[in-house]
Order: structure tokens, then C-alpha cells, then sequence
């Protein structure tokens, strides 16, 4: 009876292969004689020795890779030769959309677009808190008050603990 798992690996970003945790799981199932069948040969990294080191270390161990959509067999010479082609067409391309999105990055900063969460009205703030105060002293919980207001209950404790002690 012929065994079949499929481990994924949804990371995206620049970790190696072997810390990725799908990729640590494949490493620790997979056996001598068992196939590992890779969407595109350029998947197991992001860097072409990435690639080159997974692969290798597969197939060290008796690990066959096949791969889908191009067909490359890195058992063979000529499988070997594209193996290391794509690889380093796939780290090509993954710099350039890193330089791609560093240029927008910077084009956003200089036309000052500011990044990351609005800013909250102090005047709004400090209504909420107010009435979170008065739900407090009527006996409800923070949760039951932070609920009130539309905040979690750690929003509230940190709105809380911003004010100065004179204001809470």
C-alpha cells in the first residue's frame, strides 16, 4: 500500500527551508525510497542555495523529487543544470519584488503617506473613557465596560494607563 501525506508550507518570507515548520515536518517524514513531489522545482527555498541544500539533502537521503509543472527530474545531469537555473531565477525574482516593494515603500514615505493605524481622536478617546469610567463605578466589569465603548478590554487599560494620574 503506497503512503500519501501532503505537507504544505504557507510561510512567505525569508526564513531558510529547514526552520519553515511544513518543511521540517517533510524532513522528519520523509524516508529512503519515498518521492517528494514539489509544485516547481524552485519551491523548496527562496534562495538558490536554499534550493540546491534542500534538495540535495532529499535526495542524500534516498529521497526522490519530482516536480509538476516543469517536468525536472534533479537525479539527472540536465535535471541538475535546470534545477539551478530556476533556483536562481527564483531568487532573481524574489529580489526584485523585494526592491520593487522598497521603491514604493520610499515613493509613499517622500508624498508623505503615513503608515500603519489612524490616529484616534484624543476629544472621541476621551469621551469613551469617561463613559467606561462611569460604567466602572456603576459596577460593571472592564470587560462589560470596554464592550460599551467598542473596545477590548486591553485598549481600555492602555487608553487608561496613557492618561496622567491626575486625569484618571
Amino acid at each position: 500500500m503506497e503512503k500519501r501525506n501532503v505537507i504544505s508550507d504557507t510561510t512567505s518570507d525569508t526564513k531558510t527551508a529547514a526552520t519553515r515548520p511544513g518543511t521540517k515536518r517533510l524532513l522528519e517524514y520523509a524516508e529512503d525510497g519515498d518521492t517528494v513531489v514539489v509544485w516547481r522545482i524552485d519551491r523548496p527555498g527562496r534562495a538558490l542555495i536554499d534550493v540546491l541544500n534542500t534538495v540535495n539533502g532529499l535526495q542524500q537521503t534516498g529521497v526522490k523529487v519530482q516536480s509538476i509543472s516543469d517536468g525536472i527530474d534533479p537525479s539527472t545531469k540536465n535535471g541538475r543544470m535546470m534545477l539551478g537555473m530556476l533556483a536562481t531565477l527564483a531568487e532573481y525574482e524574489r529580489e526584485l519584488i523585494v526592491e520593487r516593494v522598497n521603491a514604493g515603500i520610499a515613493v509613499a514615505r517622500a508624498a508623505s503617506t503615513r503608515f500603519g493605524r489612524p490616529v484616534s481622536d484624543p476629544v472621541l478617546i476621551a469621551e469613551k473613557l469617561e463613559l467606561a469610567r462611569t460604567t466602572r463605578s456603576a459596577g460593571k466589569t472592564a470587560a462589560a465596560a470596554a464592550l460599551l465603548v467598542g473596545r477590548s478590554r486591553a485598549t481600555l487599560y492602555r487608553h487608561q494607563a496613557q492618561k496622567t494620574p491626575a486625569e484618571n
